[in-house]
């Protein structure tokens, strides 16, 4: 749980906010200036996430459509679409699996395949992931080469409110796939969203292994997220493919308390709980946002959001 909350201080924005300096894209293309109060008019797209640390993310796109994201220490996530729809998207780089604030030294690659139902609905993700650790560095060499640590397969199914048509539950299955031997899946997760309006109240994920016969165990951990008083003006995330932003939150076991993701709106406030303890302790954090004239959040929870015309 300490891990989790250091991730979640990091996340909140406990820190003094970047100074746009470089109001270009990479086509020279103009971005929204945010020392300015001029705003964008017309169709825009999500350009960059700062902070007074990093890039968190600049997004790239082929047309209308996102085709790349670069985020810190250059992992590049690439994005297919077939038609209007994301077929894959296959990343490289480097992840915080454990929520401590700080990308893992070992090297991930993963590429998912998105699936549809009659409806046009996201159904399904199959993931095949490989993790590489830095074997030991032969003189003069400082940083050993990577090598294949382990193989992972995964699978997401999504679920939706039969009544409103909200997404409302991933259930992940995943396994070492370990060559010569017969696969199965060993670990399993389920997560369930509610709702006030369109906008995502409440996260609450359970996960716990896997036993004979592909019954789920009882939970070994489950993690409680809420959040509350939305805004009414427009979150920069409504620029983001709904399966994209489904891959960022299955990307590591802790980024469920990315969920806010899905409103179409921003929260002020969010909690944390480590609901396996007796009485739940929430940590709370909260933010106040700042918008453009088009009502679009340019600032909030520590990053700053910079936009780029269409």
């Amino acid at each position: 749980m300490k891990r989790l909350l250091y991730f979640v201080l990091l996340l909140a924005g406990f820190s003094a906010i970047h100074s746009c300096k470089d109001l270009l894209d990479e086509d020279g293309n103009p971005l929204v200036d945010l020392n300015t109060n001029s705003g964008l008019t017309g169709p825009r797209a999500l350009y960059r996430e700062i902070t007074d640390a990093d890039t968190i993310a600049e997004y790239h796109y082929n047309g209308l459509l996102l085709s790349r994201v670069i985020r810190n220490h250059a992992s590049i996530t690439d994005v297919t679409f077939s038609g209007d729809k994301v077929s894959t998207i296959n990343f490289r780089g480097f992840l915080d699996m454990d929520g401590d604030g700080i990308l893992d030294k070992d090297s991930t690659s993963f590429s998912q395949l998105f699936t549809y139902g009659n409806t046009g609905r996201l159904e399904s993700i199959s993931e095949n992931r490989s993790v590489y650790k830095r074997g030991t560095p032969v003189p003069p060499a400082i940083l050993g080469p990577f090598a294949l640590f382990k193989k992972t397969k995964s699978l997401f199914n999504l679920e939706y409110d039969a009544s409103t048509a909200k997404f409302k539950m991933i259930t992940m299955r995943t396994g070492t796939d370990v060559s010569g031997t017969q696969f199965a899946y060993t670990a399993y997760s389920k997560t369930n969203y509610d709702y006030i309006g369109d906008n995502v109240s409440n996260a609450e994920k359970h996960s716990g292994l896997i036993g004979a016969g592909g019954v789920f165990g009882t939970p070994t951990e489950k993690l409680g997220y809420v959040y509350s008083s939305y805004d009414t003006q427009i979150s920069p995330y409504t620029l983001l493919p709904f399966a994209y932003k489904v891959s960022v939150l299955i990307s590591t076991s802790k980024n469920d308390l990315k969920s806010l993701i899905l409103s179409p709106n921003s929260p002020k406030r969010m909690s944390v709980s480590d609901l396996m303890l007796p009485i739940p302790a929430p940590v709370l954090f909260s933010t106040d946002y700042r918008y453009d004239p088009q009502t679009y959040v340019t600032k909030g929870f520590g990053t700053n959001f910079i936009y780029k015309p269409l």
